[in-house]
């Protein structure tokens, strides 16, 4: 059966959404997860690098009785606009927003995989909406990036994450943002709050050193995780989504 995607104005235009079948949009107060991407590494795959999302959106709804809710980032899928690292901070927050209104009053835990799971602890850092946060191969920081400025760009527009021409019209702002968010201190502000990091010991993008850190930074609240022969793609990897699902039991209702 075909992705049923939706649709959610975002500070950038319209950002594609998915809901889990089951999730109410209206009514009694709920507990809603929300499930975000990484950054797409493969040549053209922006378009792509969140499709396998829904499939387990539907399937955590449909065993755990959460409500879940995906979202694609400015660049990725259908959703409008380009890439960039606070723009992408920007369009989480939303979707975090709308999950919480979708809770009435219900708490909001997010699931991130790679950027998705740092830009996570940056939201949650300043949404206290937000009870807790799962990483998975996620960075401890931006800094690299930062140093990489111009490279980021057109290693972005291969992507196809970046798809105006022109864009951005000062790569000096639009890189700022990579030394402004904090992912590790971010994590820091998070306890008490729960927070799950899992790492492949094998990841050849982001070193396994980065998963530590995030998990020493969150104190005993944090749940760290290394996975042997695993590499950045954890998705796929059943002990992964394991873990996540009894981090997930322990959680709320």
């Amino acid at each position: 059966m075909p992705t049923k995607w939706g649709s959610l104005d975002g500070p950038a235009g319209s950002l594609s959404l998915h809901v889990a079948p089951g999730t109410p949009t209206r009514g009694d107060q709920v507990n809603v997860l929300v499930l975000c991407h990484g950054f797409p590494v493969e040549r053209d795959s922006a378009e792509r690098v969140a499709d396998t999302l829904p499939t387990l959106a539907d399937h955590i709804a449909n065993e755990t009785g959460w409500a879940v809710v995906v979202g694609c980032l400015r660049g990725v899928g259908a959703s409008e606009g380009d890439f960039s690292l606070g723009g992408w901070y920007e369009d989480l927050r939303a979707v975090v927003e709308h999950a919480a209104e979708i809770g009435h009053g219900g708490g909001v835990w997010v699931v991130g995989f790679g950027t998705g799971g740092a830009l996570a602890l940056c939201v949650a850092a300043q949404d206290t909406r937000v009870r807790g946060v799962a990483c998975f191969g996620s960075p401890a920081t931006f800094a690299d990036w930062a140093n990489e400025g111009t490279g980021m760009v057109e290693y972005a527009r291969r992507v196809g994450a970046i798809r105006s021409p022109g864009f951005p019209a000062d790569r000096g702002d639009w890189a700022q943002a990579f030394a402004a968010l904090r992912p590790v201190e971010a994590a820091a502000k998070l306890p008490p709050r729960p927070l799950l990091v899992v790492h492949g010991a094998d990841d050849e993008d982001v070193p396994v050193a980065d998963g530590r850190r995030l998990a020493e930074s969150a104190g005993t609240r944090a749940e760290l995780r290394i996975l042997a022969g695993a590499g950045h793609r954890l998705r796929a990897d059943p002990r992964a989504v394991a873990l996540l699902w009894g981090w997930l039991e322990r959680q709320g209702p």
